[in-house]
């Protein structure tokens, strides 16, 4: 499929924009120039929205929302379930110049109050779902709230709103919308994002890693209010004119696989935590997932047997990959025809990636450091957080905290968290090492791996573990746990303690929160 008008990418896969560029015109206005105008948009278990009204809705929406009192870059904080009106919301404030914040939908009123106050935004959206948590913090807030209202009271105000908005012209590098990120280690931070990034990881990893096309139909268990499932679900198929298929319920193996028998999609994201619960699922009874071509995962490292599993009851492989709040979506991932299980596949064509010791020098292919990534689709900066934006944003390189090696194959493979390494006997371990053998019984459906002191208080590994059967493991089952282990990895790395948990804490990509296991 040709490019928009007047965007390029040059052979080295860097982008090529008009100087005065509004990001809504290609993913939403050029679809009716080009004959889509009566094609689905997205469909949901209520409704289909074909993207001739999806226009004319994101008009509307751009038009409610100045008339709200909203100008260039004031924010809209937009804590909106995954529906069409999260498309409506997002993509009108950015056609009128305004600057969307959507952000976790699983959150308390504490941690609403922040962003509202930490945002500045001047208009806070909210599904009524999600009341009991948004009143309470306008409230905590007092004279200082700005107005708000449901999404229901703010599509009344739509109706009312012009069908036509031109858009507004902005600079490619210029603020477009923010993310939180997930705040697994403290208040989360407000990542800047610019109106070029959403055309930046379309191409580079949706049409060229991916290979999506508008023939294809993306389902995304990961809600659109995070990096990794706003590009699965909305940017992706809106760059290409495919069709985006929207649940606003918590997905579960039942709900994401009615999903996939309903509306036949082509591409599923998911993440492990999912994949792992929807293959002891398919252990009682198989389910029809002919339609998928691909299967997406991202959040936490993907085990190999988990992807043997997959593979063996449906046929299709798992694509792993690691992205990030702050660089947007998916920048080191295996490909259809070029991936291995248990690693995160390889650099996404246009990043560039590096692997260094703790003095800033590039360590051996083969052996650990901090991975950096530089692109042109990291956020520009953090909102009001100088110094954690020095920090973690050099020379533009992004510091991704994560500890990685690559193999001899050119495959990068996830370590853990830099602050989750373990040193045991003086050597570094990695928790996701040990954790991957530990799923690789039989009896284990999840497992994260924590440093706890022994009686003489040297680190050792400890290994928190989740069932496939409900109950607590008993002293064999530990036993054999820790053979399992013996057997598999270097002798060192098997855990001393094994302790049985009903779930593991996690973020909302996904990703396991080891710090609250080792308190």
């Amino acid at each position: 499929m040709a490019l928009p008008p007047g965007i390029a990418f040059s052979p080295d896969h860097k982008v090529s924009l008009p100087s005065r560029f509004n990001v809504a015109v290609p993913f939403i206005d050029r679809h009716l120039g080009e004959g889509r105008g009566a094609k689905a948009a997205i469909r949901t278990r209520q409704e289909t929205v074909t993207y001739a009204e999806l226009a004319e809705r994101v008009n509307r929406a751009g038009n409610a929302l100045l008339a709200a009192g909203l100008g260039p870059s004031d924010r809209l904080l937009m804590v909106v379930k995954d529906c069409p009106a999260f498309f409506y919301l997002f993509w009108g404030a950015i056609k009128a110049g305004i600057v969307p914040v959507p952000p976790n939908t699983l959150l308390r009123a504490d941690d609403y109050a922040y962003m509202v106050e930490d945002s500045g935004c001047r208009l806070v959206v909210y599904s009524s779902e999600f009341a009991g948590e948004i009143e309470p913090a306008l409230k905590q807030l007092g004279a200082k709230a700005p107005r708000a209202m449901t999404v229901d009271a703010f599509i009344a105000e739509m109706a009312k709103a012009s069908p036509a908005l031109d858009a507004r012209p902005a600079a490619p590098t210029d603020d477009c919308f923010w993310l939180y990120s997930s705040g697994s280690t403290g208040r989360p931070k407000g990542a800047v994002h610019a109106q070029r990034d959403m055309v930046v990881t379309s191409e580079l990893y949706g049409v060229r890693v991916l290979g999506v096309t508008d023939q294809d139909i993306c389902y995304s268990a990961a809600k659109l209010f995070f990096a990794y499932g706003q590009g699965n679900a909305m940017t992706f198929p809106l760059w290409v004119g495919g069709t985006a298929v929207l649940d606003d319920r918590r997905p579960t193996p039942d709900t994401t696989f009615e999903m996939i028998e309903t509306f036949k999609p082509t591409i599923y994201y998911g993440v492990p935590t999912l994949y792992a619960a929807q293959l002891a699922a398919l252990e009682n009874k198989s389910r029809d997932l002919s339609s998928v071509r691909a299967c997406v995962s991202a959040g936490e490292a993907l085990p190999a047997d988990m992807f043997r599993r997959w593979q063996e009851k449906t046929g299709t492989v798992i694509l792993d990959g690691i992205g990030s709040t702050e660089a947007l979506h998916i920048f080191v991932g295996n490909r259809l025809g070029d991936y291995r299980p248990g690693t995160s596949g390889k650099p996404v064509p246009g990043y560039e990636v590096r692997i260094l010791d703790e003095n800033g020098a590039a360590v051996a292919q083969g052996e650990s450091g901090r991975l950096w990534i530089r692109s042109e689709s990291t956020a520009k900066y953090y909102w009001n957080k100088p110094e954690k934006t020095a920090e973690t944003m050099v020379d533009g390189w992004l510091n991704t905290g994560d500890t990685y090696r690559q193999d001899d194959a050119g495959f990068f493979i996830y370590e853990g968290r830099s602050d989750d390494m373990l040193k045991v006997g003086g050597i570094w371990c990695s928790p996701v090492e040990i954790e991957n053998c530990l799923v690789g019984h039989p009896a284990v459906l999840e497992a994260a791996v924590v440093g706890h002191a022994d009686d003489e208080a040297l680190i050792k590994p400890k290994a928190i573990v989740v069932l496939k059967q409900l109950g607590s493991g008993d002293a064999a089952l530990t036993d054999a746990l820790m053979a399992h282990c013996k057997k598999t990895l270097a002798p060192y790395k098997y855990p001393r303690w094994v302790e049985y948990v009903p779930e593991l804490p996690k973020t909302a990509t996904g990703k396991i929160q080891r710090f609250k296991l080792r308190s």
